[in-house]
């Protein structure tokens, strides 16, 4: 029996017959032209598995025989009347409405969200449980704000020292709500300004305060240097098709459904013609009421380890079925928390995004560490399958305290009297699955992208991708230059940031630590952009200053957050250009609304935080009233000393504990091109499987692995890969229409509940209601942490005499 490779299918050359007919020449040349684009565009997206095989096989046929007519009709179709993605054209308009943007009511509006949501995200951001204003809630709340503008304000123009203006120019539209959220989320997309997390640490718990000046432009640097590494970035991570970012098709789609609420067509819809934005409401409220079962009333319901409860004091049950602390093996939950806490919602990834999560997550987080954690290795008797926290030689926290002195710093002689550190075999495979992901995500991207890289870069905004691209070509754009020089100026000013203040951090580490960014911002873009999955380059950039300035923690702080977040943020500005490129809102009126939302959050959230610090009484310390405990800035603190006091070296080299992990860097890197070789040379049956293989997604796309569980994210993939997998194909017209709005309605129900019973029954100090469902089923050994097979007696210890 015979395989038939499937190989890039070469078309004929077209030579047009003479004739003395005009239209006939023209005719013959458009379609040579045809073929040449779907040659193109063929060499481009061959291994795309966001494009369906199908198309991909039409077009492979049209270039076989040369068929110029059929050419014409399939590029009209792929390129020219909608986006080649049906997910996309089912989310996104493919014409463009004369609307305006750049209005003072969209103004107005925004800076009061990016006001408030800054100021509320950073106060509760040092309360602990905290809560965050998310975009979907600015989302919410701004089309009833804009309504009542409109109530308020004539349509009229004015005229005031020449300059002529109107405060309703129309009713509030969509472009505008685009512009507001966009400011939102360019002000506290991750939450809060991350940067304040190095200054608490900073000024809390190693007692420096560099004041005012020092805060203001390590904020002001730390966003909008990622913006001017967006900007440049968008040639490769905006104007392309192929760059899809799911997650801006949920906003697209509820964009549209907030303004028109005009009934669906049942022939396309498998019958239903509910308006998306009725059944966006009907699932929001219906969200809105269950969470108030599993955040309250019944707070089983989240982790729901019935097998655990069965036999709460069986360390093997509890290790392979616990949700918290061990393997997860039977995930259930309903809870949409547990589902979209960590990875985001489940509905947003395509498929082969989350096949190759889940994958990694099963061999890896399951099969491997299972093998590693009951033989014993890395001392795992002694400890949970999983946990976030080190661990030191009697199995208790690790207790940094006492490897300072005094004055905070990293003692050698206190830390070899005291204790290795110790991690649970899931938080040491994540440093493994770190190294490997880092890796294989440039390998990855120059064997799959490397070509479209090179086009995209010679072609910047001449390309011809999709409609899209055509309908935004009317606008003029932000110059490069603009981000150039927004680039330039906020290097400049980190440069002061570092070398003007006594940090301990030289000028040429920030020069290493920008190079990051640089380098990884377009390939894990790229990831993102596809798969709607973020890989993080936490882990690379501690590991990296470990190495360079051991026993410098506020360096490697401050090296962390400009080459982590940098390009973290640099990524939220590309998803955020993207919507506006799908919204067709001006790309001028894009680089300002952001600008200014970045620099006055970062202004509001500073101002914040030095007012709780100078106001709140004892904040930040363990006992204080209102649980305004700093969290964040003390996970910080504690990673400052392990990383920037300890160091990697004492970890995964030489003959350190963790040093076999380093052997995934080269795992990382072989691995892209296995599969990449596989792709290209598949037989035809099985093209599309071995094409959606994604190496870096499959060693990173757990990437939240701690905090985040095994447990949460099989059940994140189950709930996935029923939506995604199987009510795409038995119901694609259902699901082109209303998936999007379904993860969209179930975030914002959640998100509305989870404020509402923070701020009326947590503040307030309430009583979680006293029954079973609240408290027996927490006391079980995975919910405590007690699930270990071992444990020492007082004074004694376990692991190695010496180490290094």
């Amino acid at each position: 029996m015979g395989f038939s490779f499937r190989k890039r299918a070469v078309a004929e050359e077209i030579s047009p017959a003479s004739t003395s007919s005009s239209s006939n020449e023209a005719a013959e040349t458009t379609g040579t032209e045809a073929l040449k684009t779907l040659k193109h565009f063929e060499e481009q997206h061959k291994l795309d598995p966001n494009l369906p095989v199908e198309e991909l096989n039409d077009v492979d046929a049209v270039l076989a025989t040369g068929n110029a007519e059929k050419g014409v009709q399939i590029e009209t179709n792929l390129l020219e009347e909608n986006s080649p993605y049906p997910e996309v054209s089912a989310a996104v308009r493919n014409y463009d409405v004369d609307l305006p943007a750049n209005t003072i009511r969209a103004w107005v509006i925004g800076l009061i969200l990016c006001t408030v949501g800054s100021a509320i995200n950073m106060l509760f951001s040092l309360k602990n449980p905290s809560i965050q204003i998310t975009t979907y809630v600015i989302q919410l709340v701004a089309y009833p704000m804009g309504l009542g503008w409109d109530l308020i304000f004539p349509d009229r123009q004015f005229t005031v020292f020449g300059l002529k203006f109107n405060f309703k120019p129309g009713k509030f539209n969509f472009k505008e709500h685009v512009i507001i959220v966009v400011m939102s989320n360019a002000a506290y997309g991750g939450g809060f300004l991350y940067a304040t997390d190095v200054l608490i640490a900073q000024q809390v718990f190693y007692k420096q305060h560099f004041g005012w000046g020092f805060q203001l432009l390590f904020g002001i640097t730390t966003l909008c240097t990622g913006y001017g590494i967006a900007g440049l970035g968008r040639r490769f991570l905006v104007w392309p098709a192929a760059m899809i970012w799911p997650s801006d098709l949920v906003n697209a789609s509820l964009f549209y459904t907030l303004h028109d609420h005009s009934p669906s067509d049942p022939t396309k819809t498998n019958g239903w013609s509910i308006s998306r934005y009725r059944f966006f409401l009907y699932v929001m409220g219906a969200g809105f009421v269950w969470y108030w079962f599993p955040g309250w009333i019944f707070q089983g319901l989240s982790y729901f380890t019935f097998i655990c409860w069965a036999a709460p004091k069986s360390v093997v049950v509890n290790k392979i079925f616990g949700g918290l602390h061990g393997y997860g093996l039977l995930p259930s939950t309903l809870d949409w928390t547990v589902v979209s806490g960590y990875a985001l919602s489940p509905l947003i990834p395509p498929f082969h995004a989350l096949a190759n999560t889940v994958a990694g997550v099963v061999i890896f987080y399951i099969v491997v560490s299972m093998g590693l954690h009951f033989s014993g290795h890395w001392y795992a008797d002694y400890f949970v399958v999983q946990s976030s926290s080190a661990f030191d030689n009697t199995g208790a926290v690790y207790n940094v305290s006492r490897i300072l002195n005094d004055q905070f710093v990293f003692d050698e002689e206190k830390y070899h009297s005291y204790s290795p550190l110790f991690l649970s075999t899931q938080f040491a495979l994540c440093y493994g699955l770190s190294f490997a992901a880092v890796a294989a995500v440039v390998v990855h991207c120059v064997l799959y992208y490397g070509k479209q890289i090179r086009t995209q870069f010679k072609l910047a905004r001449k390309q011809e991708d999709d409609v899209h691209m055509k309908l935004m070509k009317k606008y003029r754009d932000a110059e490069d230059w603009w981000y150039g020089a927004l680039f330039v100026v906020m290097i400049g000013l980190s440069f002061v940031v570092v070398c003007a203040w006594p940090t301990g951090f030289p000028a040429w580490a920030y020069v290493v630590c920008m190079v990051i960014p640089l380098v990884w911002t377009i390939p894990i873009g790229i990831i993102q952009a596809i798969t709607n999955i973020q890989l993080g380059l936490n882990v690379l950039t501690e590991f990296i200053i470990g190495y360079m300035l051991p026993g410098h923690p506020l360096a490697m702080m401050m090296f962390k957050n400009y080459g982590y977040i940098t390009m973290s943020q640099a990524l939220y500005f590309s998803q955020d250009l993207k919507l506006g490129h799908y919204m067709k809102v001006p790309p001028r009126t894009m680089f300002w609304s952001q600008l200014v939302a970045s620099v006055w959050s970062a202004i509001v959230q500073i101002a914040v935080m030095n007012w709780a610090l100078g106001t709140i009484p004892n904040v930040c310390a363990d006992d204080q009233a209102d649980n305004y405990t700093c969290p964040n800035g003390r996970v910080f603190f504690t990673a400052s000393v392990i990383w920037g006091a300890i160091g990697p070296a004492r970890m995964f080299s030489g003959d350190a504990m963790y040093s076999s992990l380093q052997w995934f860097w080269l795992v990382g890197a072989i691995t892209p091109i296995i599969t990449w070789f596989l792709a290209r040379r598949a037989p035809k049956s099985m093209f599309s499987f071995f094409r959606s293989i994604n190496m870096p997604l499959i060693f990173g796309g757990s990437g939240m692995i701690p905090p985040a569980t095994s447990y949460t994210y099989l059940c994140w993939g189950t709930v996935g890969m029923f939506f995604n997998y199987y009510i795409k194909r038995r119901w694609n017209g259902w699901w082109l229409q209303y998936n999007y709005i379904t993860s969209a309605a179930l975030d914002c129900g959640l998100v509305i509940a989870s404020i509402l019973i923070f701020f009326t029954l947590y503040l307030t100090g309430a009583q979680l209601p006293k029954w079973y469902g609240n408290y027996d089923v927490f006391d079980t050994l995975d919910q405590t942490g007690m699930a270990i097979k071992s444990f020492v007696a007082d004074g004694e210890t376990f692991g190695p005499t010496t180490w290094p």
